[in-house]
């Protein structure tokens, strides 16, 4: 390169430091500075900017600064890249292809690391392209070793990931992937089990039991959520069994020891499906659209019988608090006779959206046409008359299914709160 090309040269210096395993032992980004900040002095090169970036560069597209820098090199704002080496730049044919196409353009003339330099020359490319492809067949190697290394480790029933909660790495350096009980943890994962499957607690009330009574939490200091509940019911591992990777099809017979039996697992299943199964058969119209007064959580609803006399039976839904929120919540119920009396009491005060009610009554109006016309052959049924909105809803809210009673209330834009046994918007 001559003196007045060099003149023209501007230099963007870039570093990156990835987050894969033993590319933690590369030089740090400021390292990878200092050094090339040398080498631009030495040979009197003008940097025009400085960018650096920790992501990995194993698959194309996924770096914002690079894909910056190639924007940069079409623009014209540098035509040369100083870097530490080539797989700082790539390590995917992708955006190897991106830089290569910018030298065939002349857009990017140089691109210079710690003991080599790369111009448009067909030998350059070609040696900058093998040294990328080198470290790509180095990052597919390693995957391949490791998964490698997983599946063997499963073979011989160890757990090649962190243990879940109720069992602890063992602490020695030879024993690899080897957990053991956690002390802590592990009988509390078992009376999770226990008390659904014996004493027919739901997961809500398992969750609200770990969470407030006993403030469990994992060996990281986070409490369980619900759905980590759920996760740890569905967990073979606590019996001895296991799948790897999760969703493969492909289980081990593991060698730590058990927290549970199968038997205890399968009757927890059985549990949260009879639960589910009853709970789907039930219809209650005015959950979900209250909350409590007193700690914000939502509003749930209890059925209860009661035998009479002369041999019938009596039903009563009551609306309470769930308690997510606050579990020493001291807000009444209210039964739901009570709750819809109410209701009836403040139709003319509630903010109703008109123009979804009246798509719902004219839904009606055209069903009760069609009846009318099935019953009376094609003969023509006489009009109906306008019919006032909140009668209408005073009418469904009465009379009503639970499906119908709650398409109603989807209509009021008023929030409804349950406090202290009344109900309020």
């Amino acid at each position: 390169m001559t003196e007045a090309e060099q003149n023209q040269m501007k230099y963007c210096l870039y570093a990156r430091k990835s987050t894969e395993g033993d590319e933690k032992q590369a030089l740090s980004i400021d390292s990878q500075i200092k050094e090339m900040r040398q080498i631009a002095e030495r040979e009197n090169l003008t940097v025009v900017e400085i960018r650096k970036e920790s992501h990995s560069a194993k698959e194309s597209g996924q770096r914002p600064i690079f894909e910056e820098i190639v924007k940069d090199i079409d623009t014209g704002i540098f035509n040369g890249i100083i870097t530490w080496a080539p797989d700082r730049l790539s390590r995917n044919a992708g955006d190897l292809g991106k830089l290569v196409d910018r030298m065939d353009q002349k857009k990017l003339i140089q691109i210079k690391t710690f003991g080599q330099t790369f111009t448009n020359s067909p030998s350059d490319k070609f040696l900058l392209m093998i040294l990328c492809s080198q470290a790509k067949l180095e990052n597919d190697n390693k995957s391949i070793n490791v998964k490698r290394g997983m599946r063997t480790r499963c073979e011989m029933g160890l757990w090649p990931a962190q243990p879940p909660t109720g069992y602890r790495k063992k602490n020695d350096r030879l024993a690899k992937c080897e957990v053991e009980i956690d002390p802590e943890r592990a009988d509390t994962i078992r009376q999770i089990f226990e008390k659904i499957s014996y004493e027919k607690w739901s997961v809500s009330k398992v969750h609200a039991w770990l969470r407030y009574d006993l403030n469990f939490k994992t060996h990281r200091g986070f409490p369980l959520s619900i759905g980590n509940v759920f996760k740890i019911i569905n967990n073979t591992f606590y019996y001895g069994r296991f799948e790897f990777p999760q969703g493969a099809g492909i289980w081990y017979e593991g060698k730590h020891k058990p927290i549970i039996s199968k038997e205890l697992f399968d009757e927890t299943r059985n549990s949260i499906k009879s639960q589910t199964i009853k709970s789907q058969g039930k219809e209650f119209a005015f959950t979900r659209i209250m909350k409590c007064g007193v700690c914000g959580s939502g509003i749930t609803a209890d059925e209860k019988f009661k035998k009479l006399l002369n041999g019938g039976v009596n039903r009563y839904v009551y609306y309470r608090c769930t308690k997510a929120k606050d579990r020493n919540c001291k807000n009444s119920a209210l039964n739901e006779t009570e709750l819809i009396a109410s209701l009836l009491e403040m139709v003319d005060t509630l903010n109703i959206n008109k123009v979804k009610l009246t798509a719902k009554l004219d839904v009606e109006i055209q069903k009760f046409k069609k009846l009318q016309a099935m019953f009376l052959g094609n003969k023509r049924t006489e009009k109906i008359e306008t019919i006032d909105l909140k009668d209408y809803t005073k009418f469904v809210l009465k009379e009503g299914t639970p499906f119908e009673q709650r398409s109603i209330l989807e209509c009021i834009n008023s929030e409804l709160i349950l406090k202290n046994g009344k109900i309020s918007v």
